[in-house]
C-alpha cells in the first residue's frame, strides 16, 4: 500500500516555532484535512528537529534542476546527500552541484514536485486533500508566526 503525504514547513529552513504555536498548527490541520467517513485515516505528525531535515516529496520528484546554469541534476546525486544526512540532519544546506561546480544551497535548487527543508514539520498522512489552497497557507502562517510552504510526498 502506499501512502500521500502533505507537509506543512517553514519557508527558512533553521526556524521553529514554540510549542504553543505548533500544537495549535496540528490543531488547524485536523480541521482543514479530516479525511473522509470510512476512509484511509488521517495521521497528523508534528515534530521539532534538533537539525535541519530533508522534506522530500519521494516517488513525486520528476527533476531537479540548477538555479545558475539551468541544467539537469542526478536525482542520484542528491539522493545521496539526502541518504547521507537521514540520521543527524543537515548541518548546512551549502553545496556544489555536479553540473557546472557552482556554490548554491539546497533548498534554491529547482524540485519538480516542491522538495523543502526545515526544523518543524506537520505531516498529514494521507490527507485525502492534494494541497492547501494559499488561505490554508496563510491561516498556517498565521497561527505559527511564520511564512510556510507546502509538500506533498507520495510513498
Amino acid at each position: 500500500m502506499s501512502d500521500d503525504v502533505l507537509s506543512i514547513i517553514p519557508t527558512d529552513p533553521r526556524w521553529q516555532p514554540e510549542r504553543a504555536a505548533g500544537e495549535r498548527a496540528a490543531a488547524l490541520a485536523e480541521e482543514l484535512a479530516p479525511g473522509v467517513p470510512d476512509g484511509v485515516d488521517v495521521e497528523i505528525e508534528v515534530e521539532w528537529h534538533d537539525a535541519i531535515t530533508a522534506v522530500d516529496c519521494a516517488q513525486n520528484l520528476v527533476r531537479i534542476g540548477c538555479p545558475h546554469c539551468r541544467g539537469s541534476i542526478d536525482r542520484d546525486w542528491y539522493g545521496d546527500l539526502l541518504e547521507a544526512n537521514v540520521e543527524n540532519g543537515f548541518a548546512t544546506l551549502d553545496v556544489e552541484v555536479p553540473c557546472c561546480g557552482a556554490a548554491t544551497s539546497l533548498d534554491a535548487l529547482d524540485y519538480d514536485w516542491p522538495c523543502g527543508f526545515a526544523r518543524f514539520e506537520i505531516a498529514i498522512w494521507n490527507p485525502e486533500r492534494d494541497w492547501f489552497e494559499e488561505a490554508d497557507l496563510a491561516r498556517f502562517a498565521d497561527v505559527l508566526g511564520h511564512p510556510v510552504r507546502q509538500i506533498r510526498a507520495h510513498i
